[in-house]
């Protein structure tokens, strides 16, 4: 039986991939996870359970001996993101793995892409998400290291993953309980969501397929929602009227400011270098006053009243594109195997079940 190795075991995706593999019978499953407090959620499958940080190529090479395929569905920052790639896929290199199939993202392509977009479309890394252009730099990066090694590549590129445990059913639950919630021009926008059981059902045709290699695929949910589908619903369980929330305009979105003098000598070349070069009481030394400095100037000075608009949900509910995933449907035989709303039955009932206040 083929042994797939999830890495980020313990997070939204990557807990779902354990258990939908697992308990499918699909595969081997060996969860990984960065530190031994996360091991207690793939655990209660009583399976092979491995501790080691994505950024440690020696670590991580010996969790992922005798394992076929890794997925590496590792989240963190920007920083995070890019840094883990080659330790990720030289680990796998070392272990003899055959295939890395990488977790990417649709937001590649911006959260408002443009009309005709498909994965073959040319990606940019000056956009104003930190995240998209993580993710572009990324697959770049993987695809570099491709070029020059064994390992197989597959790369995902799944849109809004939503279900029970997400930022898009929890996240916005808690706005709303709060009274944080908004909506930005009425959250008509085109939502390329995908149902979390879906994505895995991709993950496993791209673990088996034998033109997958190389390849990139866009991933969806077969309809085509707006946000205010995705929205409504959990509002209207919890009471809420998603007519009566504010309404903003995608003109008042804040657009993140560029980085500081401090923040860019922080972020140059030059200062990574010398930071690691330098013995760790130094470097510990150096945090610690940048950190006392940043205390001492303060937060910003937020302007104006009321919600602060987010460029990204400005961007994703002002969206007029739904991505294609016929490259997927064609090479990986992938159709979706959760419509959108059960999908979305399934995210409401899980919001009872973890004691939120719903009213249906």
């Amino acid at each position: 039986m083929t042994c797939i190795a999830i890495l980020g075991a313990n997070g939204f995706v990557g807990n779902r991939a354990v258990e939908m593999l697992h308990l499918s019978g699909q595969a081997q499953v060996r969860p990984i996870v960065r530190r031994a407090s996360a091991a207690a959620l793939p655990r209660r499958f009583d399976l092979d359970v491995r501790v080691a940080d994505a950024g440690d190529r020696v670590a991580l090479a010996a969790a992922l001996q005798g394992c076929d395929v890794v997925v590496s569905a590792v989240a963190g920052d920007p920083q995070t993101i890019v840094g883990a790639v080659e330790p990720v896929y030289r680990a796998a290199q070392d272990a003899g793995v055959r295939r890395l199939i990488y977790l990417s993202s649709a937001s590649v392509h911006g959260q408002a892409p443009a009309a005709g977009v498909d994965e073959d479309s040319v990606l940019n890394d000056r956009q104003p998400m930190a995240y998209n252009n993580a993710k572009v730099q990324a697959e770049r990066l993987l695809a570099d290291l491709r070029r020059g090694g064994a390992v197989e590549t597959v790369v995902l590129r799944p849109g809004i993953v939503f279900g029970p445990r997400s930022q898009w059913v929890g996240g916005w639950a808690d706005e709303l309980l709060a009274g944080d919630a908004y909506v930005v021009e009425g959250a008509r926008g085109a939502c390329n969501s995908i149902y979390v059981d879906n994505l895995v059902h991709a993950i496993g045709l791209a673990a088996i397929s034998g033109q997958a290699d190389g390849r990139t695929y866009l991933l969806g949910d077969r309809e085509q929602p707006s946000w205010r589908d995705l929205y409504g619903p959990v509002a209207a369980a919890l009471g809420v009227d998603l007519d009566v929330l504010p309404d903003l305009p995608a003109s008042a979105a804040a657009v993140p400011a560029p980085p500081s003098r401090l923040e860019r000598l922080r972020r140059s070349p030059l200062a990574k270098g010398l930071a690691g070069g330098l013995p760790r009481p130094v470097r510990v030394g150096i945090g610690a006053g940048l950190k006392s400095y940043r205390a001492r100037r303060g937060p910003p000075a937020i302007a104006g009243r009321g919600p602060e608009v987010s460029l990204e949900r400005a961007m994703l509910q002002t969206g007029t594109v739904w991505l294609p995933w016929a490259r997927a449907e064609v090479e990986l035989g992938y159709v979706p195997v959760v419509s959108f709303d059960e999908g979305l039955r399934r995210s409401v009932a899980w919001l009872e079940y973890a004691g939120y206040p719903v009213v249906l």
